[in-house]
């Protein structure tokens, strides 16, 4: 997956929520970039249980995601 052209780039935008994730205890991984650039991420950490978690996803990581990387087709959040 590291090797996928569009990994580094996602990893950038990543980095730049991720200060606020871990700050409250979580964090984001990615799961697989698939062929047709879809985005599978989880959440991890306390970010797992919190109630908030589907708005921190869709406003915070998909938006950054978007922003950042727009060959991203979409983005989906892998559940454990």
């Amino acid at each position: 997956m590291e090797n996928h052209p569009l990994y580094s780039r996602i990893q950038t935008a990543l980095d730049s929520i991720r200060p606020y994730l871990v700050a409250d205890g979580g964090n984001v991984e990615i799961t697989e970039i698939t062929a047709d650039n879809v985005l599978r991420l989880s959440l991890t950490g306390n970010c797992q249980s919190c109630n908030m978690s589907a708005m921190t996803f869709r406003a915070g990581v998909e938006e950054a995601i978007r922003r950042d990387v727009p060959e991203i087709t979409a983005v989906e959040e892998v559940k454990p």
